[in-house]
């Protein structure tokens, strides 16, 4: 596909110019031995208001700068936000765009992304290993490229602008490649540099625990960034007298996000477990699995149980969820509450109806209301 082109900036032998500023920091950071709180993640970015982030005065709050109060960030990602001071709103965007489309991707499951009021961001749940910790940081990470991507189209960055991607092979020879395409490739390294730093700025001991995690959570951010990637396409405009398509222009351009969603929720159904092995690189836990590839998400522990409330592990339970009670699927009453039962209550639902349009120019609506059945878990 067109698209592999841009895969090969994975590789590391095209990097560009505009890349070297982050990982200059990353290694500074590195270089320095940071400890990494385990309280606190970047996602927490997306609750700590977009305004205060975007206000270039609100980058010194009393005697200290705003990107060290930022709760949630490494001090790699610290060092990342004072040298892309204008690119932290939109990081913020892309983890509050993530955390919205995990929470519609799982709102029919016992699962179902909620967030807590701390900047860990989704709790105890992200302690565990497990393919729903694997989805929310690829989701997360797919987040932030799909914005600063967008942003650099859109002029809203110093540091990039239109997308420089080539010209697909496959293109008809006629039509002219140029316009303002998302600068996927801007967004893609960006993304590496500040999301990965938080895992890359810590040296656990080789096949230890830590180390898988920290294996883990690099290749599904990894997965998230490529899933943009993937799902990117090019869009063809025509122009011409009265519609003649005389001249056919085409430029990169992001899918709407939630494609991207879909297509990590397919890989999250279809998740590898693995395990870190004694020479500290992930393998398959069971050898009669396809390997994983870099687009795939991976996990190491199995999920917890959902169905009831454990502090512990951040399960919250399916009490008193609404759930469909003639569905076999996994927001069906059977399987929504465990086998536990539901409860049946009337609601009264009110809703406009019998609208008429009158010349010129208003719609008229009465309020109808129907009583209707809402289903709970017992």
């Amino acid at each position: 596909m067109w698209q592999d082109w841009i895969l090969q900036l994975t590789s590391g032998y095209q990097k560009k110019v505009m890349t070297k500023l982050v990982y200059v920091a990353v290694l500074t950071v590195v270089q320095l031995g940071v400890y990494v709180s385990p309280l606190g993640t970047w996602m927490n970015l997306g609750f700590q208001g977009i305004d205060i982030l975007r206000n270039p005065q609100a980058y010194l709050l009393g005697t200290r700068p705003l990107c060290t109060q930022l709760a949630g960030l490494s001090r790699g990602q610290t060092k990342l936000c004072y040298l892309y001071r204008d690119h932290i709103a939109h990081v913020g965007h892309g983890a509050q765009l993530g955390i919205a489309e995990c929470q519609w991707q799982f709102r029919y499951r016992r699962w179902n992304c909620t967030t807590v009021d701390d900047s860990s961001v989704f709790g105890p749940v992200l302690n565990i290993a497990s393919r729903e910790a694997a989805f929310t940081h690829a989701i997360s990470a797919a987040g932030v490229v799909h914005i600063i991507s967008r942003a650099c189209r859109d002029g809203q960055l110093s540091n990039c602008g239109c997308s420089r991607a080539l010209r697909p092979k496959n293109l008809h020879r006629d039509w002219i490649w140029g316009g303002c395409g998302d600068n996927i490739e801007y967004g893609y390294r960006f993304t590496e540099g500040f999301v990965d730093v938080r895992e890359r700025e810590n040296n656990y001991m080789r096949g230890s625990t830590e180390q898988g995690r920290k294996l883990m959570n690099l290749h599904n951010n990894e997965a998230g960034r490529r899933a943009v990637i993937r799902k990117t396409r090019v869009t063809c405009k025509c122009h011409g007298v009265s519609g003649s398509c005389s001249l056919v222009t085409c430029w990169q351009q992001l899918a709407t996000f939630r494609e991207v969603g879909d297509h990590l929720k397919d890989k999250y159904d279809g998740a590898t477990e693995v395990r870190i092995n004694r020479r500290g690189k992930l393998q398959l836990k069971n050898p009669h699995f396809n390997i994983p590839t870099a687009e795939d998400l991976v996990y190491l522990e199995e999920s917890p149980d959902y169905c009831v409330n454990n502090h512990t592990t951040g399960s919250l339970g399916t009490y008193s969820r609404e759930c469909n009670r003639t569905s076999p699927g996994t927001d069906g009453c059977n399987l929504m509450c465990c086998g536990r039962g539901y409860n049946t209550h009337k609601a009264v639902l009110k809703e406009r109806c019998k609208c008429k349009f009158h010349w010129c120019c208003y719609v008229e609506c009465k309020t109808c209301t129907k009583v209707v059945d809402r289903h709970t878990c017992k």
